[in-house]
């Protein structure tokens, strides 16, 4: 059986590089074929997954420098089915792909947003008076290129050979140690792990309201490694929260405190309990 796995395309994207990734660990631990399928977009990937178009999505869901990929959180908010399988976290190194002879003959850049946010110091301080424009993923950037000199984009060094274009300058993330995390979502049931991802809504305009699920958690001392707001799209001043804990649900800890939770929240979601694989150890190139 070949597993089809959804992913950010088109081919040389971070997203796609994490995919391939995964496909290879996963054919050396169980013998499985993987069909990669590029999406336009991340929410597309995710609403494949929870159709059962495909078996898996890898997104993004964590950067190091920007922090969350606000798409992943909304688009899986609104998606009931799906749950976390694994997660990866994959070192990223950036390139300006140009056919410029100098940084100076560049007049405008092209890439996605998290990688034009992941690079701005570098860009201000080499192009200061390049337009960048987002695309929707760092490869879609290639595309705007077409031997124009005026003309850059921001992709990987894998993206640069895949559609032979000339690598200017490389690294240019302005932190060495750029990371970013992924998830690998599907409809099967999390296989259990130390990590465990929810999110939930508490009632707008009630004191105590995000005290009361917290102060579960810390009762029974169970870690909490993140936690971020995003709108519930309702009202202004409306908030819905993710969370990150580090325990498996299903200790009689966490599924104590998950019925609790229950009761301080308007809608909780739980979406898993999983493992880390293993970290590349150098940068990817896609």
């Amino acid at each position: 059986m070949t597993i089809s796995i959804a992913h950010l395309g088109p081919q040389g994207t971070n997203a796609e590089t994490a995919a391939v990734l995964y496909a290879t660990w996963l054919k050396q631990q169980t013998g499985q074929e993987s069909a990669l399928c590029p999406y336009p977009s991340i929410a597309q990937s995710l609403k494949a997954a929870a159709l059962g178009e495909v078996d898996l999505a890898v997104v993004p869901v964590e950067n190091s420098i920007e922090g969350s990929v606000t798409t992943t959180l909304d688009t899986l908010w609104q998606l009931d089915k799906l749950q976390i399988q694994w997660a990866m976290v994959l070192p990223i190194a950036h390139a300006l792909l140009s056919h410029a002879h100098q940084l100076s003959d560049i007049q405008t850049v092209y890439s996605h947003p998290q990688a034009l946010a992941q690079c701005q110091v570098w860009l201000e301080q080499f192009l200061p008076a390049a337009q960048l424009i987002s695309t929707n993923s760092t490869t879609e950037a290639l595309q705007h290129l077409a031997g124009d000199p005026s003309l850059g984009a921001i992709a990987s060094e894998r993206a640069a050979q895949l559609y032979n274009q000339p690598i200017l300058a490389c690294p240019i993330n302005d932190h060495p140690e750029n990371c970013t995390r992924f998830w690998v979502l599907g409809l099967r049931p999390s296989p259990g792990g130390r990590h465990t991802s929810l999110a939930f809504s508490v009632p707008a305009n009630v004191p105590g309201a995000l005290v009361n699920p917290l102060q579960v958690i810390a009762d029974r001392k169970i870690n909490l490694s993140r936690i971020e707001s995003r709108p519930t799209k309702r009202s202004l001043g409306d908030y819905l929260f993710f969370v990150d804990l580090e325990a498996d649900a299903s200790l009689p800890t966490i599924k104590s405190a998950l019925a609790e939770l229950a009761d301080h929240t308007e809608t909780l979601k739980v979406f898993g309990s999983y493992s880390v694989l293993p970290k590349p150890d150098q940068a990817v190139t896609g």
